[in-house]
């Protein structure tokens, strides 16, 4: 099973940029303040980016509620907390605040500490799953960058930094569009179909993750069936289908809808979630940060004599200007923007923000506890489990408890 998501946040000049002696109004980060992020509580960082993430979805969702969804919150909020260490003031405060960071609990340089922390160990190599991120900036060869967000960009989230020349939009395009593609391993060809002619920057951030299941799929049990896209409309798809298997399983009565966990070998686990016919959009109006933690303390293993899911492959393209204005991130799209820790100067706004994302499921791949009267556990083994109509899938990384992945499978094919 692959996911492989690719964000770009273009930001254009608002004037001539001029580089002033001003710096970013406090001291680079000390490896004092490295070993605090270290220290600071995995818990706290995965409740801002689970919270983050199914508001995010929700957005997306209701926009397009009869189409697949595909994205990676840790991609997005990657990118949107690089883009704020170049941020001020209120700008600053937007993009965190947006990305469900209590300001009031948690410091600036605790967040910037602990997410690096975090992608940091995500990329490291793993025999069993394979987790690729990272970012990059493309500055203008006219664009004077302060060499403190520089420094801060490369230790903390150990950015690379390429001059490009926006004069020339087609060559910078496919300097950036290529470095995207060369790290998605051919998966996101084209991150930017085009440039504004003001870019000044461009900040790109990718996430790659290949995980084989536990208990893998037989191809040669796959089997053409019908996926019921509603009660009047359905496609032919390749099914998977497995039996007898034993793993990790919830009902939730109330919500209606039945939850599977699948595990990857390593450190990674899917929790697919089926509504009941006709019910995603109750499932996603009350799907909250505690719905998870709900849906997980109550995971059983079960026997499933049956268990069928659709192979496939789905890809998804978003323009987030829209989006994230929504969730409270406003300022940095305007011209009231302050990114001057970015140049010293108040002229820089984001003038786009593109998330493309893959999603590869196939037969190869992708000790619970019950809580205490939340969902309601199914006392009897389900018979058969059958991934026929439209669900949702959500990928964490089980040592950090971070979301990589939210989709909503609304049409395999």
């Amino acid at each position: 099973m692959a996911f492989i998501a690719a964000l770009g946040l273009l930001m254009a000049g608002i004037c001539p940029a001029v580089l002033c002696d001003g710096t970013l109004g406090r001291d680079t980060l000390s490896h004092e303040d490295h070993g605090k992020g270290r220290q600071l509580h995995s818990l706290t960082l995965a409740s801002s980016n689970t919270d983050f993430a199914l508001s995010l979805y929700k957005k997306l969702a209701l926009r397009n509620p009869d189409k697949n969804v595909v994205f990676s919150p840790l991609s997005i909020s990657a990118a949107l907390t690089i883009l704020s260490l170049g941020a001020k003031d209120s700008t600053m405060e937007e993009i965190l605040e947006g990305l469900k960071f209590n300001l009031t609990e948690i410091t600036e340089e605790e967040i910037h500490q602990g997410f690096g922390h975090l992608l940091q160990r995500l990329s490291q190599p793993e025999d069993q799953v394979e987790i690729n991120t990272g970012s990059a900036l493309f500055i203008d060869k006219e664009q004077p960058i302060l060499s403190e967000f520089q420094e801060k960009t490369r230790a903390l989230y150990q950015a690379e930094a390429f001059i490009a020349d926006f004069k020339q939009p087609n060559e910078a395009k496919k300097l950036i569009n290529d470095y995207v593609s060369n790290q998605t391993q051919g998966k996101i060809a084209e991150l930017f179909s085009d440039l504004e002619e003001r870019t000044s920057m461009v900040l790109v951030n990718y996430l790659l993750f290949k995980g084989k299941w536990k208990v893998p799929f037989n191809p040669n049990d796959t089997f053409e069936s019908e996926f019921y896209l509603d009660e009047k409309r359905s496609v032919k798809v390749p099914m998977m289908k497995i039996k007898g298997i034993t793993t990790p399983y919830v009902r939730d009565e109330e919500l209606s809808c039945s939850v599977l966990e699948l595990k990857y070998t390593g450190n990674a686990s899917a929790l697919f979630i089926l509504p009941d016919q006709g019910k995603m959009q109750q499932v996603e109006s009350s799907l909250q940060p505690e719905t998870l933690k709900k849906w997980k303390d109550s995971l059983i293993p079960r026997i499933i004599n049956d268990l069928r899911m659709p192979k496939f492959s789905i890809s998804t393209d978003y323009s987030l200007k829209e989006v994230l204005p929504e969730l409270g991130i406003k300022k940095v799209f305007s011209q009231q923007a302050d990114l001057s820790r970015i140049t010293g100067t108040k002229d820089l706004y984001v003038s786009q923000v593109v998330h493309k994302a893959v999603l590869d499921v196939d037969e190869t791949g992708t000790e619970a506890t019950a809580a205490t009267g939340v969902a309601t556990v199914i006392r009897r083994q389900p018979r058969t489990l059958n991934f026929n109509r439209p669900f949702m899938v959500v990928i964490t990384d089980m040592d950090s408890q971070s979301i990589l992945f939210v989709a909503k499978i609304t049409n395999p094919k």
